[in-house]
């Protein structure tokens, strides 16, 4: 028998799990705009001759974007392929899992 309360306790941390995953995909897209802002600055500093040598862009070299691409395909790979391997059954599956585990840990007084 569930109660109104139970569902509600669910409901709540679902939406704080995907929260989280919103706050992750927002994060994402930010960092990847911020990459393209710094490619495009690397390229026309580096191929097209673009006098870019002030301080945050003078440290702009190809170790510098070598790392930072690295990074960014790392998170993207983690943002969108893993989701795609494990999938949304797996994700819920998990998720319940979680919730059950919370429920038999709680204690009533």
């Amino acid at each position: 028998m569930e109660t109104n309360c139970n569902n509600e306790r669910e409901k709540l941390e679902f939406e704080q799990i995907f929260r989280k995953k919103v706050v992750r995909l927002r994060s994402f897209y930010m960092h990847a705009l911020i990459y393209a802002a710094g490619l495009a600055a690397f390229v026309l500093k580096e191929y097209y001759g673009a006098p870019l040598n002030f301080f945050p862009l003078n440290f702009l070299n190809d170790v510098v974007m070598v790392i930072w691409s690295s990074v960014f395909v790392c998170s993207a790979i983690d943002l969108f392929v893993s989701f795609k391997i494990l999938g949304n059954e797996w994700e819920e599956r998990k998720l319940k899992s979680i919730l059950e585990k919370r429920q038999k840990k709680q204690k009533w007084v």
